[in-house]
Parts: structure tokens; C-alpha cells; sequence
């Protein structure tokens, strides 16, 4: 393999399980770096949400962010490719409202907004009490959110549904996948759909980066662990899980690593990339 490219996934993937870089993955960057292997983040995080300790890693130029809306070139902070939700796809989201007890979050130019009820009580929304200081830390308040949405309905990079159940997800989910075309749908963890414009998703922001990279599809390599990470691993020459992976993004891996919590990224490019 003549990997000249690494994208990767960032929680339950590159960090471990305290959403913290660990000083074995961030060895093995630094070394893949050395290389002249470019490292890619391939996130659902909006760009000023992504960790500190991450964004410190001298070398790391890319980050593919909201699922791909957005791709930034780190150093400058530029925005070097975009997709915005259309304002009627958004309306019609938003109609859900109606219908369901469910929360928004939204990511504009890179800025994280949310729902006050539910940054002020995510675990009352589903969301995992490892995650309360992340969400609490990264998203700006908003109350009104849906005057919020509509005001803002052409500026907006990804939307997120937060549901309260399985079964509630399922319902909106099939329900979108009905009334627009217009929309890219994938789901990180439980409780919330990830929506971004028709033509985003990571393998959109991937299939730029190797272009800008002027690279081949065999020549990049990605890591992931949930179903957003999928069309990821499909698009890279070579695709790895974690362990701790959903079952969808095991099916398309090429390749399974260890834990998010055993350093599988450093593992998996010392013994299944080969780089030493």
C-alpha cells in the first residue's frame, strides 16, 4: 500500500473514552506525519467544536466537518468547500416540531447552536452523561429555536434532530426520507439524526480532499466507528473499524482495529497501514 492519506473519524474513534487524544494516538499521527502521510479529520463536529488537543497536533491541515458540509483548511481557519441546506428543506424539517417532542441543534460557518432545554438537560433528551460536558461546552444557547431556524434557514451547514426513543427516530427518520430529496441523512449516536445538504456526508468531503491532495482513491486510508463513517470507509482505497464499531460500519470496513480505548488508530496504522 502507498497510503499517502489518513482521514479520521474523532469520538469513539481517534479519542478514547474521555473524548481526549491519547498520547500513543498522537505519537502515531506525529510519526505518520513524519512519513509524509497528510492526517485528515473526518468529523461530525463543526469546526469550532473540534478538540483542542487535536487541533494542536503541529502537521494536521484538513478537517472534514458536519459530515461533510464543511471541509477547513486548519492552519488559516478557511473554508475551502461548502454545502448549505436549502431553506425549504429546512422548513420542512421543522415541521417536525409539530408533530414530536424533539430538539434542534445547528451548525452554521462552523458554530454549534442548541436548543437552551436541551444544552441545559441533555441527558433528559437521550444523550449520555459522558457527553453533557461536550455538549454544554461547545454549543451556543438558543431560546426560540425554531424562530432561530427560520431565520437562518439559507445559512445553515447540518441540522440535528434530537429524539427521544428509537422508535421516535425510525418514524422522523423514514417520514425525511419521504418529503425531501434535498437532504443527506446519517446518525453518529443514538439519539440524533444528522442532516446536511443532498451532496455532503464524509465521502463528499473525502472525494475533495483527494482532489485538492491531487491523490488516488488507493492511496488514502480512513478509520471510523459509526454509521456516519460508512460512506467514509467506502470511499477511502482501504477502510478500518474500530472494534467498538456499529455493525453497519463494520460491514463496510476493510479491516478491523482495536477499541477507540486501546489506541486502535495508532495499532491500526503500525500493523494494518504498515507505517513504521
Amino acid at each position: 500500500m502507498d497510503i499517502q492519506c489518513i482521514a479520521l473519524d474523532l469520538d469513539r474513534t481517534t479519542l478514547d473514552a474521555h473524548g481526549k487524544l491519547s498520547a500513543g494516538n498522537r505519537k502515531a499521527l506525529l510519526h505518520a506525519m513524519q512519513k509524509g502521510v497528510h492526517i485528515v479529520i473526518a468529523s461530525g463536529r463543526s469546526f469550532y467544536t473540534l478538540p483542542a488537543d487535536v487541533l494542536a497536533v503541529p502537521g494536521i491541515e484538513y478537517a472534514i466537518t458536519s459530515n461533510g458540509a464543511a471541509v477547513y483548511h486548519i492552519p488559516t481557519e478557511t473554508c475551502l468547500h461548502q454545502y448549505k441546506m436549502t431553506a425549504d428543506s429546512v422548513f420542512q424539517i421543522l415541521s417536525l416540531g409539530k408533530s414530536y417532542p424533539i430538539a434542534f441543534e445547528a451548525f452554521i460557518d462552523g458554530t454549534a447552536y442548541a436548543e437552551a432545554a436541551y444544552v441545559d438537560d441533555p441527558v433528559s433528551f437521550g444523550a449520555s452523561p459522558q457527553a453533557i460536558p461536550y455538549i454544554q461546552h461547545t454549543r451556543n444557547k438558543v431560546f426560540g429555536m425554531k424562530s432561530f431556524l427560520e431565520k437562518n434557514g439559507q445559512k445553515i451547514d447540518s441540522l440535528d434532530i434530537v429524539v427521544g426513543s428509537p422508535r421516535m427516530k425510525d418514524e422522523i427518520w423514514n417520514h425525511l426520507a419521504r418529503i425531501s430529496k434535498d437532504i443527506y441523512i446519517t446518525s453518529s449516536v443514538a439519539q440524533l439524526i444528522e442532516i446536511s445538504h443532498k451532496d455532503a456526508g464524509k465521502h463528499s468531503g473525502l472525494c475533495f480532499i483527494k482532489d485538492h491532495l491531487n491523490l488516488s482513491k488507493q492511496q488514502i486510508a480512513a478509520f471510523g466507528d459509526g454509521d456516519n463513517d460508512a460512506d467514509l470507509l467506502q470511499a477511502a482505497g482501504i477502510g478500518i473499524a474500530m472494534e467498538n464499531a456499529s455493525p453497519k460500519c463494520k460491514s463496510a470496513a476493510d479491516a478491523i482495529t482495536k477499541r477507540h480505548d486501546e489506541d486502535g488508530v495508532a495499532w491500526g496504522i503500525q500493523h494494518i497501514l504498515h507505517i513504521n
